[in-house]
């Protein structure tokens, strides 16, 4: 039994109107008896229309803007009239919260990380750069300056390559990925192109194979102390090995666990995080890729026998309480199920998978990002949402200018400069 009379708000600054990890907040704290409070981007947004939603909020600010969100957060305490729990789902979020949130103490309890932390884990250069300072394994990385740096790196370590974004959370042209495969030096070169000045990583690709990729999700309290925390494995991802989870299953694995905490501890990390591994055959170690000091859009993937997942774990210890001790549900399999059709197409075109292993593995979810039978509106809103982008790719595809490319802070923007719109 839980003390639930504290709000609970969903707080992202990435206008990504199908974020199932947002869902996933309002489900497992609203389930309970939370109130929750969704800030969405667009009046359709699929999580703002769940069931266990008890105040929705139409915002969408400048994510670089400060002083905008701080005002913007700051009216929506006066709405909400008490004290709430304020969750950052995004990199751009938790960076805020660190650098910018201590005004707002009076109004919000959220996890107090060093300050400069957050950006510099978020960060793909950043992070490598804290990687080597620590010990800790991790691949061949470059920030890519010139065009001839880029070839350098590549003449280095060889095709394929995975590039990325060195600052994800910055808002960027919408044709590159914050995570791409690149098999070729003219790939390469309309990657280089197409990023400008967002500012390209080059990361040697590391051989992967089924079960070589993992991740690590916990919840770090004020002493740094991890619990819950869980270990998983991605068995696809949309893109096809360099994108988000498709399908994850919790998969027990103590070596990771050990040093994922130790690792934490060491960095006085608190709050929510989500690390991202893979397994390297050739010296037999678990490469750190991603550092993501915030909640992973595949967090319900991992429950204990207690009940606790990471976002209730932070609700409970943020309000006083005590979180549960439990087991992790290993075999537990969660499923995106808008991206894993996709993926597993990409798969089998590669040879990688079959459709009978597919729907086996189907079969087997235990729960999806989307659908629920005690919440059907946010999947088929997102149904709907899938469909109309299916329908408009073609026009955008032909319509499209490079120089003309919107910012992506711009796309379901409240037309009164970011203020809190009520729908």
């Amino acid at each position: 039994m839980f003390d639930t009379s504290t709000p609970a708000v969903v707080f992202k600054l990435d206008p990504n109107v199908l974020h199932h990890g947002g869902l996933g907040v309002i489900r497992s704290l609203g389930r309970v008896g939370v109130p929750v409070y969704a800030v969405h981007e667009d009046s359709l947004a699929p999580a703002a229309h769940s069931r266990y939603v008890h105040g929705r909020w139409l915002w969408s600010p400048d994510p670089e803007d400060a002083e905008e969100i701080r005002y913007g957060l700051m009216q929506l305490a006066q709405r909400i009239g008490r004290t709430a729990v304020l969750i950052p789902t995004d990199d751009a979020a938790a960076i805020f919260l660190a650098e910018h949130g201590d005004p707002l103490r009076m109004w919000f309890h959220f996890s107090q990380p060093p300050h400069d932390l957050p950006r510099q884990l978020a960060g793909k250069d950043t992070l490598h750069e804290l990687c080597r300072r620590l010990g800790v394994p991790c691949a061949q990385t470059q920030l890519v300056g010139a065009w001839d740096e880029a070839l350098e790196f590549a003449d280095r370590v060889g095709y394929p390559l995975v590039a990325k974004l060195a600052t994800p959370w910055q808002p960027t042209d919408r044709r590159v990925r914050s995570t791409t495969i690149v098999g070729s030096e003219g790939e390469l070169a309309a990657l280089y192109q197409r990023s400008g000045r967002a500012g390209l990583l080059l990361q040697e690709h590391l051989p992967g194979g089924p079960g070589y990729d993992w991740f690590f999700h916990g919840y770090c309290d004020a002493d740094a102390v991890c619990r819950p925390a869980f270990t998983g494995v991605k068995e696809r991802s949309y893109p096809a090995h360099a994108g988000l989870t498709s399908l994850g299953r919790c998969v027990e694995n103590e070596s990771l666990l050990r040093s994922c905490t130790a690792l934490l501890e060491k960095l006085s990390y608190t709050g929510i995080v989500d690390l991202d591994f893979r397994w390297d055959e050739r010296d037999q170690q678990y490469k750190l890729l991603d550092f993501n000091p915030r909640l992973g859009a595949q967090f319900r993937l991992f429950r204990d026998s207690a009940g606790m997942d990471v976002a209730l774990a932070a609700y409970l210890d943020l309000t006083g309480q005590r979180v549960p001790v439990g087991e992790p549900e290993v075999g537990r399999r969660f499923q995106v199920e808008n991206y894993d059709p996709l993926a597993a197409l990409r798969y089998w075109t590669r040879g990688e998978l079959e459709l009978r292993s597919w729907v086996r593995s189907v079969r087997r979810v235990h729960e999806r990002a989307w659908f629920a039978r005690d919440d059907l509106v946010p999947f088929a809103l997102m149904c709907a949402w899938m469909v109309c982008r299916a329908v408009a790719r073609p026009w955008r595809r032909r319509t499209r200018h490079p120089e003309l490319a919107e910012p992506r802070y711009a796309v379901g923007r409240n037309h009164e400069s970011g203020r809190l719109g009520r729908w």
